[in-house]
């Protein structure tokens, strides 16, 4: 998902908008924020195995109804859990073995006590009934919610997107990264006339006798929550496939009927050449089980696994915006890339806690560059990553608080991707940075993972100490800077930086000659370069994001 300041600036939208849930800052935390961010041990007692989600919409209302059955293996012995609905929806009963078990709620917290003790290992199981009006999003998918609106010709146009804010704003479940659910099934009943599109499958389409039709979406792969999806309007359904690095992939569209014919020329345009490229770099499409679908939503983009949320109005850009400025943003369609990078970056490799956001974004938001670069050649993707900085502010860390469900500076996204850009640049060898980008999905794709996990990975394989400089980018708002200084009619460089042990080696010149590399450090040292002087030396900004101080 992209941050709120681009949209900001592109539909020049008011600062009350900085009331959206997600990449806006938070001095103080709650009680609340707590129950909802931190792994307690009514949390970690039991890890979840699959959900039966069976809701209804009163699209009229903005209620909605129904049930989520939980089953799960106990990680040790206990007889009370937590999961967690927000407090605006009721619940109506927690059922176990047939019977109602009492449970009390804190904030979005629900407490359910067992009869007994359920022991380490037993696989078990209980239904929670819920109902309720879940909070209208505003301005989704930033401000989260569910988005009750009507399509051109005036009929129901309905979807969820709860990134941050959670999607227990909608649904009962435990509503933290960290356990992502093996499978499930997603049983949404739906006004007749409307079709309900969600993630994986269609298993069944049931004609109820209430006015109602039930559409059974079965998912067989690890999800996380906020994935989780509804969309319902009036769709037109088109259909493809791709061969994959793992054989046949089917392709789904759903989209507003009166809008199949652009949506087929768009996304012809856009879908397989964007899986040939992600696939070659980041390895096999993700979820072949469940297939690739693009749904069409009254809201911009969104990436709910195996159903990608799409509202980019048909067109090429970021709301025909080109991010980069470089015009390279123009070639392809913003969200169809975007979205889709998220497959592998998000949902494949998911971070535990949320302030780990970046491991989302900063990956996805450089696969644009490495789609570009697959496209046009690599000095384009390189062009259009350079043109991302003008959106960094560097205002905060891009690494949020843990255990609060708050993520870090919006600078995860432009910031984020430079990074990695450069990362690749101080390994000077692409096809170890593929099998890097490679070896991530493959090492921790369906798991959740954590800061060390990422960048530990990246350094181990890449055979150079790059955790300082993830220490850098990623935990301090500044740039380090490389600091030159002229002593005695000979240059000295040095590092300046926030991060214990920050060194990288970086590329100078003669301007106009051939570029070195050298390596600097914390302390003053020689810039052994045939010719240089303070006044021709030239440093590869480039490539690098860094601050340059020459005196």
């Amino acid at each position: 998902m992209k941050f709120v300041k681009i949209l900001l600036v592109l539909l020049g939208l008011t600062p009350a908008f900085a009331q959206a849930q997600l990449m806006t800052t938070k001095q103080k935390y709650t009680r609340a924020d707590t129950l909802r961010g931190m792994l307690t041990p009514l949390r970690t007692c039991y890890d979840i195995n699959y959900y039966h989600l069976d809701v209804k919409f009163d699209i009229a209302k903005k209620y909605i109804s129904g049930s989520n059955q939980f089953k799960f293996t106990a990680t040790e012995d206990f007889n009370k859990l937590q999961f967690d609905l927000f407090d605006n929806l009721k619940v109506e009963k927690v059922v176990y073995k047939g019977t109602e078990v009492p449970f009390t709620r804190e904030f979005n917290a629900v407490f359910v006590t067992f009869p007994q003790t359920i022991k380490k290992g037993a696989k078990d199981e209980f239904t929670v009934y819920y109902s309720g009006n879940p909070i209208t999003a505003k301005n989704a998918p930033w401000d989260g919610g569910v988005v009750y609106t009507t399509d051109s010709l005036g009929r129901p146009f309905v979807a969820t997107a709860c990134q941050g804010l959670g999607a227990s704003v909608w649904w009962p479940n435990k509503d933290h990264q960290a356990d992502e659910v093996d499978s499930m099934l997603i049983s949404i009943s739906v006004p007749k006339g409307l079709t309900n599109v969600s993630n994986g499958r269609l298993r069944k389409t049931t004609d109820l006798k209430d006015g109602y039709t039930k559409f059974d979406w079965f998912l067989g792969s690890p999800i996380n929550n906020y994935g989780v999806a509804v969309n319902i309007g009036n769709y037109a359904h088109l259909t493809d496939s791709y061969a994959g690095e793992k054989g046949k992939l089917s392709i789904d569209y759903w989209v507003l009927n009166y809008n199949a014919v652009k949506a087929k020329k768009q996304f012809d345009a856009n879908v397989k050449p964007m899986l040939k490229a992600f696939e070659h770099w980041f390895g096999p499409y993700p979820w072949y089980e469940d297939g690739y679908k693009l749904v069409e939503t009254p809201f911009l983009g969104m990436e709910h696994q195996s159903a990608v949320a799409y509202g980019n109005a048909y067109g090429n850009g970021y709301l025909g915006q080109d991010l980069s400025g470089t015009g390279w943003g123009l070639k392809w369609d913003y969200i169809v890339v975007h979205e889709s990078g998220h497959e592998w970056f998000g949902n494949n490799i998911t971070s535990k806690d949320i302030a780990d956001m970046w491991i989302h974004e900063s990956f996805t938001d450089y696969s644009e560059s490495l789609f570009i670069e697959q496209q046009y050649g690599k000095q384009a993707g390189l062009e259009y990553n350079f043109g991302l900085r003008k959106g960094i502010d560097n205002d905060a860390p891009i690494v949020g608080p843990y255990n609060v469900n708050k993520e870090g500076s919006g600078d995860m996204y432009p910031k984020g991707s430079v990074l990695l850009s450069m990362i690749r640049t101080i390994i000077n060898n692409d096809a170890k940075w593929r099998d890097i980008l490679r070896g991530l999905n493959q090492t921790f794709g369906r798991k959740t993972v954590t800061y060390e996990d990422i960048t530990g990975y990246i350094a181990k394989q890449s055979g150079i100490n790059l955790l300082p400089v993830f220490d850098q980018y990623l935990h301090y708002k500044s740039l380090p800077i490389l600091n030159i200084e002229s002593i005695n009619g000979k240059l000295y460089c040095r590092w300046i930086a926030d991060a214990q042990g920050f060194t990288i080696p970086v590329k100078i010149r003669v301007k106009g000659g051939e570029w070195k590399f050298v390596s600097p450090t914390a302390r003053l040292k020689p810039l052994e370069v045939a010719g240089l002087t303070k006044d021709n030396i030239e440093v590869d900004t480039f490539n690098y994001y860094i601050g340059t101080l020459i005196e």
